[in-house]
């Protein structure tokens, strides 16, 4: 195996002397998810907390109609404020989030002990008018609730009439497995940036190296064809690795910098993740390098390789998307499907969940056959006489 290391050293050599290649691979790649995760959450959840605790401001049409009312939501800490001029095109045009409407006929149904009625308008396209609604309508329920248990006790008759049925919530979900709601791409940013450790590299080493014409006086040294590829491959394996286990480092340290306490989550992030995330990638980052040396060597240009490989990358989208949109629970036959099981796997350990022996097993030992099936080709695909030929 001497001139496959041979071939792997100078590879590497000649990739890290490139500046675009270290920076696409080595620093935009592993770094560019985690700090705009860190970013995105950190915004999210300051912007979902002011919504819940700063005050409400609730404009009222027809407040007159119901003092009573509108006096308890001040107690409550409700700013109420005047009623606009024309309350629907206020919520269209956002100048206000929630306006509450009271009917004139409200005090006579509510002195007949009859339902009266409200109207909260508001617009559910607008995101930032959804915590207010949630707000108001949870102070009018409780508002509702105090004055029925006491028309109810007013008649001689116990509250608890009102409540045969008392729902408990318990959940059963620790504060880990609540965060993982948030690390649903997580799978996916470290695939793309095992991905894209490893392109450019893949590229430059064969539909580069035909364009340059270095690769016809490489295939002429004694090395056979399978110790070249080998190296070749081990390169490219060598800075997808790279990438993917950087991207992991610098999600554990923004997760350091994200608030989750404030939500009750919390995310271990450790070490032992770290090993264990990466050892389930290493298969899959290496059915990654053989495909894409493959790829890359039916190209007939730098230029033409990058494209194919620049649409190769929605493949690792599907299986991310798809767990996204319909979450499924994990099952035996999903460690056999490569990149399904490290999709599922991955968000299993992110959760804090056990991942059992046999499924590790049967995802690495799969997706290990593929790469092997994979690399295969790509030895074939260089006992091709015009593989040196530049087109």
């Amino acid at each position: 195996m001497k001139p496959a290391i041979v071939v792997f050293l100078k590879e590497a050599r000649e990739n890290l002397r490139d500046r675009k290649t270290v920076l696409n691979a080595l620093v935009m790649g592993p770094l560019f998810g985690p700090i705009f995760f860190a970013i995105m959450m950190g915004f999210i959840i300051n912007k979902q907390l002011d919504s819940a605790e700063k005050p409400l401001s609730l404009p009222v049409v027809g407040a007159e109609h119901a003092p009573n009312l509108v006096a308890w939501l001040e107690r409550q800490g409700v700013g109420i404020e005047p009623a606009p001029a024309d309350a629907e095109a206020a919520i269209r045009e956002r100048d206000a989030r929630a306006v509450l409407v009271i009917p004139a006929g409200f005090g006579e149904h509510w002195r007949k002990g009859e339902t009266a009625q409200v109207q909260v308008l508001f617009d559910s396209s607008d995101q930032d008018g959804r915590a207010p609604k949630a707000r108001i309508s949870s102070l009018l329920e409780a508002y509702s609730q105090q004055h029925a248990s006491m028309r109810i006790a007013a008649r001689g008759l116990h509250p608890a009439l009102l409540s045969p049925v008392v729902v408990a919530d318990r959940d059963l979900a620790s504060t880990q497995q609540r965060a993982g709601q948030l690390l649903g791409f997580l799978p996916y940013l470290l695939v793309l940036g095992a991905f894209l450790g490893g392109m450019y590299l893949a590229i430059d080493t064969t539909a580069g190296e035909r364009e340059r014409q270095s690769l016809e006086p490489l295939l002429a040294n004694p090395a056979t064809r399978a110790e070249i590829v080998l190296g070749k491959l081990g390169a490219t394996f060598g800075f997808a690795m790279a990438s993917m286990m950087l991207s992991l480092v610098a999600f554990s340290i923004a997760f350091q910098f994200i608030d989750l306490d404030r939500l009750g989550m919390r995310i271990e992030f450790g070490a032992d993740l770290i090993l264990r995330a990466g050892l389930l990638m290493v298969p899959l980052v290496m059915c990654f390098a053989a495909l894409q040396t493959i790829v890359a060597a039916y190209a007939k240009s730098y230029r033409e390789a990058q494209t194919y490989l620049s649409l190769l990358m929605l493949v690792p989208m599907l299986p991310s998307v798809i767990l996204m949109v319909n979450p499924m629970k994990g099952e035996l036959w999903m460690s056999a499907v490569p990149l399904l099981s490290q999709n599922v796997l991955v968000m299993a350990l992110a959760r804090g969940e056990v991942v059992a022996l046999a499924d590790f097993a049967i995802s690495f030992g799969a997706t290990l056959a593929l790469a092997v099936g994979l690399v295969w080709v790509a030895v074939r695909i260089y006992h091709r006489e015009q593989l040196a030929v530049s087109a």
